[in-house]
């Protein structure tokens, strides 16, 4: 039904996630960048005057635009705080600040000294922690540990502490993914599609229209309609959205 009903829209809206959604995690984020394969379905998605695709990741802008800047994408990064239309610049909304940054990375950081393999991500408003490469079991530790930490330091700082796939991500409370992409949802369009793997994602399902088709990678509880098993499903999926 998604395929007849992609097939036959004139104004078609796409939303996706990046990590974990278009391509497979790697212990170095650094290593995700597209592969052909990839790149050929963007591609194809892009290429169709009917679609405006949209990009929607936890991602910095910087690495969005390095890996995806060729192709006519619309962008919303790091959760929602920084925005751009194709052919237009990057925007900002208002009353960001990263004023508190200082305080949480010498919190990171001393939990990076207490746990080998683990390491800090720094983006424009955002701080990450990561520890994919973390020996098993004591990843787990630290990351209850550092959790709670942080949510007690940040319960007065307008703060999200968020859980992701071996990572803990310190970020602004006032936007995330569901709140950028709301404000690109058109009323005209006759087939929309959000597929994300995390529950970051979650806020972009809730903010779309009953009419969309929701997705969610992997089996977890979600907000979305529907779910595939991981990113090469995913690929499938899109693969033959272009075929059909």
């Amino acid at each position: 039904q998604l395929l007849k009903d992609y097939k036959n829209a004139s104004n078609r809206l796409i939303f996706l996630d990046y990590d974990g959604t278009l391509v497979g995690f790697t212990d170095d984020p650094n290593d995700a960048r597209p592969d052909a394969e990839l790149n050929e379905i963007v591609d194809g998605l892009t290429s169709d005057e009917k679609n405006q695709v949209t990009t929607i990741s936890g991602r910095d802008r910087k690495m969005l635009t390095k890996w995806l800047g060729d192709f006519p994408l619309h962008f919303i990064a790091e959760h929602g705080v920084w925005s751009k239309r194709k052919g237009e610049d990057w925007e900002l909304p208002d009353g960001l600040n990263n004023d508190w940054k200082d305080e949480i990375r010498d919190i990171l950081e001393l939990y990076v000294n207490r746990t080998p393999g683990s390491f800090i991500e720094e983006k424009d408003y955002s701080l990450v922690w990561h520890y994919r490469k973390v020996e098993t079991g004591l990843g787990e530790l630290r990351i209850r540990e550092l959790t709670s930490h942080l949510k007690y330091i940040t319960a007065t700082m307008d703060l999200l502490v968020m859980e992701g796939d071996h990572v803990v991500e310190v970020k602004s409370s006032v936007i995330n993914k569901g709140v950028a992409a709301k404000k690109w949802l058109d009323k005209s369009a006759d087939f929309i599609l959000a597929i994300g793997d995390d529950h970051t994602d979650e806020d972009t399902f809730k903010a779309m229209p009953s009419i969309a088709y929701t997705i969610k990678v992997g089996i977890n509880s979600s907000m979305a309609k529907y779910y595939v098993d991981n990113y090469k499903e995913v690929r499938k999926l899109l693969s033959a959205m272009l075929s059909s």
